[in-house]
């Protein structure tokens, strides 16, 4: 019978017994693998049930009430005894809706582009070079954070002066100036989390500050320019109080000046207000569905370096 060579340990099967030996007398428990917690799903189910109530309800009730009659409307009621397009041709009836809602996109987009121009420049010296110490920054986002109807009066007269009264490419200056605040401010942070070592390398290489701006910053950047554009064009979209203000001829407005126009001296028009609310809302939520891909893209960029 052959035994083991010296210096070799015994490799005999571990058994039970063995293993409370070895762990001195404490059993060893198996780790469950791919077991998950019930109640916590279900609490994480309920949450994502909520919010979606919480979404889904006023947009709900929003259909509902743009195809409920005037007369219903003016008792209360909440769900609709009977149905009508009677809001919805009188809404398009009385307003063009396609030329307001081309008027928004246009005075939108051009303010968003406007807006991001600017602001990365101005982001990428404050990120890069430290430009206006700790004050820029928060001289810059404090402008965003005062009342605009402080300025409505010395930009209308500066858009008079300047023949863009009842345009919507004034609307646009306008929305591309204030904005530049708050489009810094989510731009500043996109710069810094890229490495500076990708721009010493292009400067090694001869590149200049605009050249490295535009060949090695910029294509980095895209995703972050996306997001943080989407968000300031639905900004842009949804203003009211310089829209208001500026534009005054009918065949300028933009949507949210043509929906609150449905408030007259003897009433609301509710169920007509409804229905243009929901037209207003079809290119925001056709941009949001195209382009979430790219917003989650963007907001989530830089997480890992």
């Amino acid at each position: 019978m052959m035994s083991a060579p010296l210096g070799t340990p015994n490799m005999a099967p571990t058994t039970p017994v063995t293993a409370v030996i070895t762990t001195g007398g404490k059993v060893p428990r198996r780790r469950s693998v791919g077991r998950r917690n019930p109640a916590g799903a279900v609490g994480r189910g309920t949450l994502w049930a909520l919010v979606l109530i919480g979404t889904l309800l006023p947009i709900a009730y929003l259909v509902s009430l743009s195809f409920t009659p005037q007369s219903q409307i003016a008792t209360g009621g909440i769900v609709p005894s009977e149905l009508t397009f009677d809001n919805w041709t009188a809404m398009w009836d009385r307003m063009p809706i396609l030329l307001y809602g081309f008027n928004s996109l246009v005075a939108a987009v051009l303010g968003c582009v406007l807006s991001l121009a600017i602001a990365t420049f101005v982001a990428f010296a404050i990120a890069r070079f430290r430009t206006g110490g700790g004050f820029l920054p928060m001289y810059v986002l404090a402008s965003f954070v005062a009342p605009r109807v402080v300025a409505i009066i010395p930009l209308f007269f500066l858009l008079r002066a300047i023949g863009l009264v009842n345009s919507p490419l004034g609307l646009a200056l306008i929305y591309g100036l204030v904005n530049v605040a708050v489009a810094t401010a989510l731009l500043e942070p996109f710069i810094e989390r890229i490495p500076v070592e990708l721009e010493e390398a292009a400067q090694i290489d001869g590149a200049g500050p605009l050249r490295t701006m535009f060949s090695v910053v910029l294509p980095l950047l895209t995703p972050g320019l996306i997001a943080i554009g989407i968000i300031i064009l639905v900004l842009n979209y949804n203003e009211l109080l310089f829209a208001l203000t500026v534009l005054q001829k009918n065949d300028s407005q933009t949507l949210p000046v043509a929906i609150s126009l449905f408030q007259g001296d003897r009433g609301v028009q509710f169920g007509q207000m409804a229905a243009a609310s929901m037209a207003a809302i079809v290119p925001v939520y056709l941009a949001a569905v195209f382009m979430q891909r790219y917003l989650v893209g963007g907001l989530t960029s830089g997480a890992i370096k």
